[in-house]
This record gives C-alpha cells, sequence and structure tokens, in this order.
C-alpha cells in the first residue's frame, strides 16, 4: 500500500518523495501520509480499503472543489490499488484550536474560538445545497439518501451497539414502534440538500483561519438539520447552550439566505435530527468502545449522555416512550461520569539491535508480542576494513547503506508495518511492542536501523515512549562520549542526509 502511495507520488511529480510520515487516524481503516519532495511542500497520500467508499470521496472532492467549496484538491489516484494524493490541509482541526483554547482557560468555552465556529456555520449552507446541485448522488455510499432504511440502520446501530452491550433494558417491540414514529417524523422534513454525514469538529480543518471539509465519503442527499445538529452536538466539543443557540440562529440566517429555505419548517423537524445523531454517535462509541475494546471511545459517553438528559428537560420531538425510558437510564448511570474508564499507561516500544551469533533476544514484556527484522539481506558493511571498525551510529556506515537502493524499501516496509500496529496496540490499550532488528555481528546494519526507528517513533507518535537497546554491538563504543556513540536506553538520532554529505561512504561504493 505505501509502495503505492510513493509510486504513484513519483509518477505525478516526477521524483521519488525525500520523507514519508504517517497521520493519525481516529476511528478510521483509511491510512494517510504525508509526503515531502518536489513540487508542493507536501502532499498528502492517502489508502482506503473500501473501492465505493474511495469511488464516492474522490467524485465528491471533485465536484465540491469545481463548485468553489472548501475541500482538498486530489492531485491523482490510482482507484484501482485504491490510494490518492490530496492536498495537505495541516494538522489544525477545529477540535485541536477548541481543546488548546479551553486548556488555557481552565476548561471554560473560549470566547475567541466562536469566530472559527462562526465561520464554519456560515459555509455550510453553502456546501449542503451547492453540493446537492453538482454531486452524483448514484455514487453515495451505501445509499443515495438519508432515506428511512437508512435511519433505521443508525437507529438499530444504537440499539445493538449501545443499549445492548450497555446493558440498559427496554422492550424490543415498543422500542422498533418509537424508531417507526420517529422515522416518520423526519421524513417529513425537505430532504433535497448534500447531507454530509459526520460534520464534526475533528473533520473541519483551519488553515489560515478559515474552514476547510474533509471525510465526507459517507454523504448522501437529505435534511440540511443532520449536519447542524452533528456540529452542534459534537460530545466531546461540549458546547454551551448559549453557544449552540447563537450558532443555530447565525446557521438559520445563512441557510435562509442562501436558500430561501422557511425557518419555522426548518427549526420543526430540528430537534428530531439532534436526536438520531446523537444515537448515531453513541451506537458507534459502543461498538469501538465495547465490542472493539477501545475504552477511548466511551470517553465521549458521559457528554453524550448530559445532551440527551437537556433533550429531556426541553420535550422530545414526538411521543417515544420506550426512548425515553431507555435515555432516562442512560442520564442515571452514565451523565455524572467525569471519565468511564481508568487511565491506562501507555504505550511502551522496545527497539533492539542484535547479533544472530548470540540468538534471537526473549521478549519479557508483557504481551510478548511484535517484529524481529532480518537485515543480513543488506550488503554487509562490516566487510569492507574501513568500516569494519565501526558500528551502525557511525555515519560512514549510514552513508554505506543509504547507497543502496534495498535499504529503502526495506525501511518502508518496516515502517508501514511498525505503524500499523502501534496505531493498533493504542487504540487497544497494549503497554508493549518490541522490535528487534538483527545482522551477522550486531554492530553496523542492526543498529543502524534501530537508531533509525528509535528516531522515527519518537518522532511520528510522541505519545509512546521508546526504549532503546542495542545487544551485539561492542560495550565500549556505546559509553558516551566515544566516537558515534549512544547511550543504552536512549537513542542518538542518525544524522540527516545533508549532514552524511560531508562524510561519504568510501570509495569504491556500496559492494557486497
Amino acid at each position: 500500500m505505501l509502495d503505492a502511495i510513493v509510486a504513484l507520488y513519483s509518477r505525478t511529480l516526477g521524483s521519488p518523495p525525500d520523507k514519508v510520515l504517517p497521520l493519525r487516524t481516529d476511528g478510521s481503516q483509511r491510512r494517510y501520509f504525508r509526503l515531502t519532495g518536489s513540487g508542493p511542500a507536501s502532499v498528502v497520500g492517502a489508502h482506503g480499503p473500501d473501492a465505493d467508499e474511495n469511488r464516492a470521496f474522490l467524485a465528491y472532492s471533485r465536484s465540491l472543489r469545481g463548485a468553489g467549496l472548501p475541500v482538498p484538491e486530489i492531485y491523482a489516484a490510482d482507484e484501482g490499488l485504491g490510494v490518492w494524493l490530496e492536498e495537505d490541509l495541516g494538522d489544525t482541526t477545529l477540535f485541536d484550536v477548541l481543546s488548546a483554547a479551553r486548556a488555557a482557560v481552565g476548561g471554560e468555552f473560549p470566547a475567541a474560538v466562536l469566530a472559527s465556529y462562526e465561520r464554519v456555520v456560515d459555509v455550510l449552507p453553502r456546501f449542503q445545497a451547492d453540493g446537492a446541485r453538482v454531486i452524483d448522488f448514484t455514487l453515495a455510499y451505501p445509499r443515495p439518501a438519508f432515506d428511512a432504511q437508512s435511519m433505521l440502520w443508525d437507529l438499530n446501530y444504537f440499539k445493538y451497539h449501545f443499549l445492548k452491550l450497555a446493558h440498559v433494558p427496554f422492550s424490543e417491540q415498543r422500542l422498533e414502534n418509537d424508531f417507526a414514529r420517529l422515522v416518520e417524523h423526519l421524513l417529513a422534513a425537505d430532504t433535497g440538500y448534500f447531507l454530509y454525514r459526520d460534520f464534526q469538529s475533528r473533520n473541519i480543518m483551519l488553515r489560515g483561519g478559515q474552514p476547510w471539509f474533509v471525510d465526507y465519503q459517507g454523504g448522501r442527499r437529505g435534511a440540511a438539520q443532520y449536519d447542524i445538529a452533528s456540529l452542534l452536538y459534537d460530545a466531546k466539543a461540549d458546547l454551551p447552550e448559549a453557544v449552540r443557540a447563537h450558532l443555530l440562529e447565525r446557521y438559520v440566517d445563512a441557510l435562509v439566505r442562501h436558500t430561501g429555505a422557511d425557518p419555522a419548517r426548518f427549526l420543526e423537524h430540528y430537534p428530531g435530527y439532534v436526536l438520531i445523531r446523537i444515537m448515531q454517535a453513541m451506537g458507534a462509541y459502543g461498538y469501538r468502545g465495547f465490542f472493539e475494546r477501545k475504552p477511548r471511545f466511551l470517553e465521549s459517553v458521559p457528554y453524550a449522555a448530559r445532551n440527551v438528559a437537556r433533550l429531556l428537560d426541553q420535550g422530545l420531538p414526538v411521543d417515544l416512550p420506550e426512548l425515553e425510558n431507555a435515555f432516562r437510564y442512560i442520564v442515571e448511570h452514565w451523565a455524572q461520569r467525569e471519565s468511564p474508564v481508568t487511565a491506562l499507561p501507555g504505550l511502551h516500544v522496545r527497539v533492539s539491535s542484535f547479533s544472530y551469533r548470540d540468538g534471537v533476544p526473549a521478549d519479557d514484556s508483557e504481551h510478548g508480542g511484535g517484529f524481529v527484522f532480518d537485515c543480513r539481506s543488506l550488503s554487509n558493511p562490516g566487510r569492507l576494513p574501513e568500516l569494519a571498525g565501526r558500528i551502525g551510529t557511525d555515519p560512514a556506515i549510514a552513508g554505506f547503506l543509504e547507497a543502496l537502493p534495498e535499504t529503502e524499501m526495506f525501511w518502508r516496509h518496516v515502517t508501514a508495518l511498525v505503524d500499523a500496529h502501534i496505531a493498533n496496540f493504542r487504540e487497544r490499550n497494549f503497554s508493549d511492542f518490541s522490535v528487534a532488528f538483527g545482522c551477522t555481528g550486531g554492530q553496523h546494519r542492526s543498529v543502524y536501523f534501530a537508531e533509525r526507528l528509535a528516531g522515527h517513533v519518537r518522532e511520528c507518535h510522541p505519545d509512546v515512549t521508546v526504549n532503546l537497546r542495542h545487544l551485539g554491538a561492542p560495550r565500549w563504543k556505546l559509553e558516551p562520549g566515544a566516537p558515534g556513540s549512544v547511550a543504552t536506553g536512549a537513542a542518538t538520532p542518525v544524522p540527516s542526509r545533508s549532514e552524511r554529505r560531508s562524510s561519504p561512504a568510501p570509495a569504491g561504493g556500496p559492494r557486497p
């Protein structure tokens, strides 16, 4: 997958990237990488495992961008391999800005962020109305509209993945009756808009203070109320009621100006869409938290429960007695929780180098899992007399290895596997993960890759603790202060390629 992204980058921009860094994802199977090199300052390379979802995202992106809406430009795509290159919108989401500003003011909603939210709600009606005119809804995935079938899928998602897994008592038939009444009420709204589907603060990027939208591949035709409800009732954003009211009023004014919509009719159906959006989100929290054993998703449940409590105080939009009973149980058992899970220790990645003459080192960590990479397929710098007495932290060793074309291929495969496992293990709250590199003597190739990986993990996964050990290199060469030295248990970064250009590989170049 990563090789396909790099190949697409090379074909599109005429040369391979200089650097590839993985980007974090939230509960998604898609993988993203930042590639830097020629052309734009940086490009995001992506892989999606679902061909239908990819097709919708790429087509939507081109149509929305053509309509002048703030979505990333698609530079190139190989739909057969499920990879594409898109505009890099940076790393700052609306949720990041809100969280940082809120922390600075002691947890209150920061007034400085209100302007960002106002810009978002100002542009949302354009996105919904203009998007409906330019998008080919036959490509929508999994259905072309947020219709009765789609709504029942969401409601049953809530029932099976939250109510049942959280052991909330309810009558199956009475709840189904409530679902049918709610769906009938929702479908009476104007459903002629582009419904973004997951319009929440983590899917809104801020660049230069302006909002840019991502992750709309689940979009379809539907009611405009759903998206503004998604934004204002985004659980962990936890917007105060006064802010919600202000933003809703501003949004309705913008919608009326742009489309001529009837504000009274819009507001009549708005509470019902708040309700179904909260239930869909709680189904996702239950599926990720209870079923997939990712406790951090359950951290959003108390926020959602408090939102439900406010809805109950205001009165549900139609008569839903069984659903109301289930909601009151959720409020009673969840709304007062500060955090539903106990904080767990972070992930420790143990990186080591070793000599195959001494055997593969035992992994005595809690989980006993990880990778052992055999570096002996690469040419051995120790066979050159001028390099034999050095170790893998030496710039000359790095220069020798990086002159080999197979080194970069080996490295890409290593980082793809390691990054994927770190993301998976972190989500599952594993505490340990080991990666070992072996070569003949444990001095050159294995040390180089162990050092390089330790630096990569520290840079790309700053919340992970890295422990580095060299088991095969002579101890005196690892003492602090020695040439090319590194203290056991801590990494000295391998010099950058530009720094190593002053220390070229020995004359004659690489050879076995």
